[in-house]
């Protein structure tokens, strides 16, 4: 394994995502820390609930495209950012020779390398410890993944200075796989991110129990109301926790003391929604060229594949 990440990185990372998110006004707190063990068993079964279409749609996709997405990429080295458990690249692996998952799960990462050496016995499998937030330079040549809509959690700025970054680190006709929600019913939308069985609402107070184990924090999960709502004009899904009384949350190792008035709302999580002409013009001002187009029969996602200018 690749390591780019120091013992303390991540500590220090929810140390100042937290202090930072709870002092701000509005209040916010990022996604990515959703993703404890109970959280991707909370979003392993979201991705399975009727509601939640993302996962099946983009599976979807890659059954019908991968080989032609393989072919056109011209690469015969994969880097996934944020791969997880890395599911559905598999379908993408065939044509491969080196598969590089980067995320920030050194656990996940080791049990992913062993998995696939064994399902693709000529694959070279290279995990790198690494946040792609922070650590994109050091990645090598060879057409890069980012599936799952997961772009979709940056707002416009951070995404034009990620594709940027990405960008930087590509040689002309390098691709780039880009998986992306489209803009669709507001209801199915909202659904998607508020089902029946309340299991999103779990997910969302999760961020809670982490700051509260791992600092020491005295939040109450349960006296925070789960709300999804889709922003019209931005074109995005919002993921708040609202507070259900007047309440002070002392965070221990932080030293910090929070106070929530009845009814405020922390924003854990937006889920931009693109359409195809939008995201190429993103794309295209960051440096790369959309190449093909590929939706579900629905046109329920895309997946973009884009060649560095």
């Amino acid at each position: 394994m690749i390591n780019h990440l120091d013992g303390g990185y991540l500590r220090q990372a929810l140390e100042s995502d937290v202090r930072t998110g709870l002092t701000a006004e509005p209040k916010w707190l990022p996604p990515k820390w959703f993703y404890d063990a109970a959280g991707s068993e909370l979003f392993s079964r979201i991705t399975r609930l009727d509601e939640y279409y993302p996962t099946r749609r983009e599976l979807a996709i890659l059954r019908s495209h991968a080989a032609d997405i393989v072919r056109r990429s011209g690469s015969d080295t994969l880097i996934e950012l944020g791969s997880g458990t890395s599911e559905k690249t598999g379908l993408l692996l065939a044509g491969m020779r080196v598969y590089m998952p980067v995320d920030v799960d050194a656990v996940t990462l080791r049990a992913t390398a062993r998995r696939l050496t064994t399902r693709f016995p000529g694959l070279s499998v290279r995990p790198v410890c690494a946040d792609f937030e922070h650590h994109l330079s050091l990645l090598p040549p060879g057409m890069v993944a980012f599936l799952g809509g997961t772009i979709g959690n940056l707002d416009p700025e951070a995404r034009e200075v990620f594709l940027k970054e990405l960008r930087s680190t590509r040689k002309p006709g390098d691709a780039f796989l880009l998986g992306v929600d489209l803009v669709k019913d507001r209801d199915r939308l909202v659904a998607a991110y508020d089902d029946g069985r309340g299991v999103t609402a779990a997910f969302n107070r999760n961020v809670l129990h982490v700051i509260n184990r791992e600092l020491g924090a005295d939040f109450v999960p349960d006296d925070f109301t789960h709300v999804a709502r889709y922003d019209e004009e931005n074109e995005w899904i919002e993921m708040r926790l609202r507070a259900s009384r007047p309440m002070r949350v002392h965070v221990r190792d932080l030293d910090l003391s929070v106070y929530f008035i009845r009814g405020e709302e922390m924003r854990t999580e937006i889920s931009a929604k693109f359409r195809r002409e939008g995201l190429a013009t993103e794309l295209a001002r960051a440096g790369f060229d959309l190449d093909r187009w590929y939706t579900d029969p629905d046109g329920d996602f895309a997946l973009a594949l884009s060649v560095a200018r």
